[in-house]
């Protein structure tokens, strides 16, 4: 008998800790990659619980029975436990039941001996007590289809485990009196397994209600309160070598945790679900354009910084128009696409025009396309051949030149004319260490006074290439 049990414990046992392996396993492997996978339990979902609740337990499989012939002995049970969630579909339970189960009715077809019959006139009872561990499968989420989107309320469990149990077995015998006929306390061999289902119902994001089948092995021919030759001869009747039952229990099971959900509640590709939706509407936007593409450059109004582009001019992923060498110029207007130049010689290098009282007849020559990142006073690299070709032009000329920094309308008018200034400084500078005479060079600041866009104030009216056209340094004949 008790090899019987041991063989069912193991069988019992062995798929829970075989998914227990798993389980852990997948949960190692998401910890070192950082991912979360549909089998691992996230932190921001609670994981523990307790449950409790009662039922009626009645035996069929022991020499004494709890149903026959249309006659119920009703007995009763009940149990508390403390859950861990480990993932969304397995988890463990750490239960104590107590109950007493009631049976009377001979469980043979085998005439019955005088005594055991005067025995049962009187039901039979047996007090019990027992602590299990219980693997917890959630077949409703470990089954769940990958389109399935319902609401997610009712779940299918699966429970299994052993334990030990301890249990007090009587009867009346003839004139009443009160016969105890079994008496088993806790020890490491009374062990016993249990097996069944539960059907639960989400009340809220705490509580659960669940109705639940157990099948109870308890591993002893005594239980049933049959008696042994000592007392009586109702175990004599028949070749029943174990007392089995049934417990049908209704309870609740309360979720604890300072976040909203719970595991075996959460739907592992929701996240999944969600992320799918919002990126379908993205491709959805970006193929309809719902807001609308005013300027016809295929950018959305949505994410186009730049709602003017001109017709034909390649624009970059925000919809602005690109200026491949920076010169306030752009491609489809520039004469000189690679090579930096001025913006009313169409994007190319000024030359020297006049007869020798300044670089160009306009107050802004060659100069204008050194331009400056915003709050920045260095010398892109870009410009410095303009700035080599400007050292010429000043060493050829008896002409004086005045050296004007200018900023855009963003900032105070204290910081921008500081900063127009340091410009100013900085290319006189460099004009005078690469060989120009300082003689002919005087250095100002305009501040934000001095826009080459006067539309651009404020600045956020204008696309941010003319408002790089107002960060700038130009020359001017004295």
């Amino acid at each position: 008998m008790k090899s019987k049990l041991a063989i069912l414990s193991l069988a019992l046992a062995c798929p829970a800790v075989m998914f227990s392996q798993e389980t852990m396993q997948t949960t190692s492997t998401t910890n070192t990659t950082s991912m979360e996978t549909p089998m691992s339990a996230p932190p921001s979902l609670n994981s523990w619980s307790v449950s409790f609740g009662g039922g009626i337990p009645w035996m069929q499989n022991a020499d004494l029975k709890s149903i026959s012939n249309g006659n119920t002995l009703v007995g009763y049970s009940a149990y508390f436990s403390i859950d861990k969630a480990i993932s969304h579909a397995f988890g463990l339970k750490l239960q104590y039941d107590r109950g007493e189960t009631r049976q009377g009715y001979f469980n043979t077809k085998d005439a019955a001996p005088a005594n055991a019959a005067a025995n049962l006139q009187v039901a039979g009872r047996t007090q019990y007590d027992a602590i299990s561990l219980l693997g917890d499968v959630n077949f409703s989420n470990l089954l769940r289809r990958v389109d399935n989107k319902s609401p997610y309320r009712w779940a299918l469990h699966g429970y299994a485990g052993v334990g030990v149990l301890a249990y007090r077995a009587y009867q009346k015998d003839e004139i009443g009196q009160r016969m105890t006929t079994e008496r088993k306390p806790f020890k490491f061999n009374s062990l016993f397994g249990q097996a069944g289902a539960g059907l639960k119902y989400k009340i809220s994001n705490r509580v659960d209600i669940e109705g639940r089948l157990m099948y109870v092995v308890t591993g002893d021919e005594q239980f049933d309160g049959g008696g042994n030759d000592q007392y009586s001869a109702v175990n004599r009747i028949s070749s029943h070598t174990s007392d089995n039952f049934f417990n049908t229990t209704l309870g609740l099971t309360i979720h604890l945790g300072k976040n909203t959900n719970s595991v075996m509640w959460h739907d592992p590709l929701q996240d999944i679900y969600s992320k799918i939706d919002e990126l379908n509407t993205k491709v959805d936007n970006i193929k309809l354009c719902k807001t609308g593409d005013v300027d016809n450059d295929g950018v959305c109004d949505d994410w186009d910084r730049q709602l003017d582009t001109p017709a034909g001019a390649r624009v970059d992923g925000a919809g602005v128009a690109l200026d491949v060498d920076l010169d306030g110029v752009i491609d489809l207007n520039d004469k000189c696409v690679t090579v930096p130049g001025a913006v009313e010689n169409g994007g190319c290098p000024l030359t020297n025009t006049n007869s020798g009282n300044g670089m160009v007849s306009s107050d802004e020559t060659a100069m204008s396309g050194i331009e400056f990142d915003l709050n920045s006073d260095r010398i892109l690299p870009n410009n410095t051949p303009i700035l080599n070709s400007a050292i010429n032009y000043i060493n050829s000329n008896n002409a004086s030149y005045v050296v004007v920094g200018a900023t855009d309308t963003r900032g105070t008018a204290e910081y921008n004319q500081s900063l127009s200034q340091r410009r100013a400084d900085n290319v006189k500078q460099y004009l005078i260490t690469n060989g120009a005479s300082s003689s002919k060079l005087e250095a100002i600041g305009n501040g934000k006074t001095d826009l080459k866009y006067p539309e651009c104030d404020p600045a956020s009216k204008c696309p941010e290439w003319k408002n790089k056209a107002n960060r700038r340094v130009y020359f001017k004949a004295k």
